[in-house]
Protein backbone atom coordinates (compact mmCIF):
# COMPACT_ATOMS: atom_id res chain seq x y z
CA UNK A 1 0.00 0.00 0.00
CA UNK A 2 2.84 2.42 0.87
CA UNK A 3 4.41 1.81 -2.57
CA UNK A 4 1.14 2.82 -4.26
CA UNK A 5 0.56 5.88 -2.06
CA UNK A 6 4.13 7.18 -2.51
CA UNK A 7 3.82 6.85 -6.26
CA UNK A 8 0.43 8.53 -6.49
CA UNK A 9 1.38 11.22 -3.98
CA UNK A 10 4.46 12.12 -5.97
CA UNK A 11 2.39 13.03 -9.04
CA UNK A 12 -0.34 14.83 -7.10
CA UNK A 13 0.97 18.19 -8.27
CA UNK A 14 0.80 19.86 -11.70
CA UNK A 15 4.37 21.16 -11.52
CA UNK A 16 5.74 17.69 -10.73
CA UNK A 17 3.79 16.21 -13.63
CA UNK A 18 5.30 18.85 -15.93
CA UNK A 19 8.81 18.23 -14.58
CA UNK A 20 8.38 14.48 -15.06
CA UNK A 21 7.25 15.04 -18.65
CA UNK A 22 10.11 17.50 -19.22
CA UNK A 23 12.65 14.89 -18.11
CA UNK A 24 10.91 12.21 -20.18
CA UNK A 25 11.22 14.42 -23.27
CA UNK A 26 14.76 15.71 -22.69
CA UNK A 27 16.44 12.76 -21.01
CA UNK A 28 18.96 13.37 -18.25
CA UNK A 29 18.93 17.01 -17.15
CA UNK A 30 20.76 19.04 -14.55
CA UNK A 31 18.81 20.71 -11.76
CA UNK A 32 19.98 24.07 -13.12
CA UNK A 33 18.45 23.22 -16.52
CA UNK A 34 15.08 22.71 -14.84
CA UNK A 35 15.51 25.94 -12.86
CA UNK A 36 16.14 27.91 -16.05
CA UNK A 37 13.51 26.18 -18.15
CA UNK A 38 10.74 26.48 -15.54
CA UNK A 39 11.96 29.83 -14.13
CA UNK A 40 11.93 28.41 -10.60
CA UNK A 41 14.29 28.77 -7.66
CA UNK A 42 16.66 25.91 -6.89
CA UNK A 43 15.10 24.98 -3.53
CA UNK A 44 11.65 24.57 -5.06
CA UNK A 45 12.98 22.52 -7.99
CA UNK A 46 14.98 20.31 -5.64
CA UNK A 47 11.92 19.68 -3.45
CA UNK A 48 9.85 18.57 -6.46
CA UNK A 49 12.68 16.36 -7.72
CA UNK A 50 13.12 14.72 -4.31
CA UNK A 51 9.41 13.88 -4.18
CA UNK A 52 9.52 12.39 -7.69
CA UNK A 53 12.65 10.42 -6.80
CA UNK A 54 11.08 9.14 -3.57
CA UNK A 55 8.01 8.23 -5.64
CA UNK A 56 10.21 5.91 -7.71
CA UNK A 57 10.21 7.86 -10.97
CA UNK A 58 13.68 9.38 -11.06
CA UNK A 59 17.29 8.45 -10.56
CA UNK A 60 19.99 10.87 -9.49
CA UNK A 61 23.57 11.11 -10.70
CA UNK A 62 26.03 13.56 -9.17
CA UNK A 63 28.99 14.96 -11.04
CA UNK A 64 31.03 17.41 -9.02
CA UNK A 65 28.67 20.08 -7.79
CA UNK A 66 25.99 19.24 -10.36
CA UNK A 67 23.01 16.93 -9.86
CA UNK A 68 21.48 15.21 -12.88
CA UNK A 69 18.07 13.55 -12.93
CA UNK A 70 16.64 11.07 -15.39
CA UNK A 71 13.76 8.61 -15.58
CA UNK A 72 14.76 5.61 -13.48
CA UNK A 73 15.79 2.49 -15.35
CA UNK A 74 14.66 -0.10 -15.05
CA UNK A 75 11.25 1.25 -14.16
CA UNK A 76 8.33 -0.92 -13.18
CA UNK A 77 5.25 -1.29 -15.38
CA UNK A 78 3.03 0.74 -13.03
CA UNK A 79 5.23 3.86 -13.16
CA UNK A 80 5.91 3.28 -16.85
CA UNK A 81 2.16 3.34 -17.49
CA UNK A 82 1.82 6.58 -15.52
CA UNK A 83 4.58 8.23 -17.58
CA UNK A 84 2.86 7.05 -20.76
CA UNK A 85 -0.50 8.47 -19.63
CA UNK A 86 1.18 11.80 -18.78
CA UNK A 87 2.54 11.92 -22.34
CA UNK A 88 -1.06 12.09 -23.62
CA UNK A 89 -1.89 15.18 -21.55
CA UNK A 90 -1.88 18.58 -23.21
CA UNK A 91 0.76 20.22 -21.07
CA UNK A 92 2.65 23.44 -21.60
CA UNK A 93 6.19 22.08 -21.27
CA UNK A 94 8.96 24.67 -21.55
CA UNK A 95 11.87 24.21 -23.94
CA UNK A 96 15.13 23.05 -22.46
CA UNK A 97 17.24 26.06 -21.44
CA UNK A 98 20.68 24.97 -20.33
CA UNK A 99 21.56 26.49 -17.01
CA UNK A 100 25.06 25.27 -16.36
CA UNK A 101 28.19 24.24 -18.14
CA UNK A 102 30.29 21.37 -16.86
Amino acid sequence: MEYFLNTIGSINDETRIKILRFIDINGEVCVCDIENSFDMIQSRVSRHLKILKDGGFLSLRREGRWAYYSIRTPIDIFRQAIIKEISYLELDIPKLEKGCEV
